[in-house]
């Protein structure tokens, strides 16, 4: 398996910098795509009970031949399925459907906060963590605000924090606030759902390094300590986003795409109104 940098997590567990992610593939491609990413050379594989492939995932898993032990696997609860006690059984039944005895990431998929219930939710992820059913406990698309909410009533840190980053949207002072509780810091959608790759500037830089622009972006988040989860179905790409260890961008190159971080580069919900 290709060597491949790690980021140690607050809790003592590591997780691999770069992931696959499975956001809309579908349950029938979902084997297949994980099976290929893990042969590849992948060791991290990210789901969510919303996306509806968990089973798709899980048989990749297995298809593969890798040991379970060298795959780090995560996903993530449902806002309807908040609250204490609909947690734990959730994150049963998202084991059952991936057919693992536990996960080494768990996450609330959002603060949904009209809903009022993610504290005693997270309450639920500390409790998974202590019966074994998961390794390590996150949070994704949190703002400071709703992170500190949850510490202050459970005294436990999140580990992770999964949030949309991309070179428009690059939340530097969400990633500063993480910084100060030792949180790592997750991109969903790294490569700005495609929006990016036809930028002038990264095209400039890919054609520098002999690289994709894509490859460029990932290597971006890689250099700034980033985790991030690149999705693809496609086999050439996956094995593409993987290619990106053996290269770093300068100075002058992070500093041109940092510049592209614009007010208006959201591409998803904000966390602070969204109640889906």
């Amino acid at each position: 398996m290709t060597d491949q940098p790690l980021i140690s997590l607050n809790d003592g567990n590591r997780i691999p910098q770069l992931g696959l992610g499975v956001w809309r593939t579908p349950e029938e491609d979902a084997a297949a795509v994980v099976r290929h990413a893990l042969v590849t050379g992948y060791a991290h594989v990210d789901t969510a009970a919303i996306y509806g492939n968990e089973r798709g995932v899980g048989e990749g898993i297995r298809a593969s031949g890798v040991p379970r032990e060298e795959i780090f696997v995560t996903t993530k609860l449902w806002n309807d399925k908040q609250g204490y006690d609909t947690t734990l059984s959730a994150c049963e039944r998202s084991l059952a459907r991936l057919g693992l005895d536990y996960v080494d990431l768990y996450l609330i998929h959002w603060p949904a906060p009209a809903k009022g219930l993610y504290v005693e939710t997270w309450r639920a992820l500390v409790r998974l963590r202590a019966d074994g059913k998961v390794r390590s406990i996150g949070v994704s698309n949190f703002m400071p605000e709703h992170i500190s909410r949850i510490v202050d009533a459970s005294g436990v840190v999140p580990v992770l924090n999964q949030v949309e980053l991309h070179p428009r949207f690059s939340q530097k002072e969400l990633q500063a606030f993480h910084d100060s509780l030792g949180i790592a810091t997750e991109a969903w959608s790294p490569l700005g759902q495609g929006t990016l790759l036809n930028d002038p500037v990264i095209g400039e830089i890919a054609a520098k390094h002999g690289r994709t622009p894509a490859q460029v972006i990932l290597r971006w988040h890689l250099d700034s300590a980033r985790i991030a989860i690149p999705k693809s179905v496609t086999p050439s790409r996956i094995e593409q986003n993987f290619a990106v260890f053996d290269f770093t961008l300068g100075e002058d190159d992070c500093a041109a795409i940092d510049a592209l971080d614009a007010e208006d580069g959201r591409i998803g919900p904000d966390p602070l109104t969204a109640n889906f």
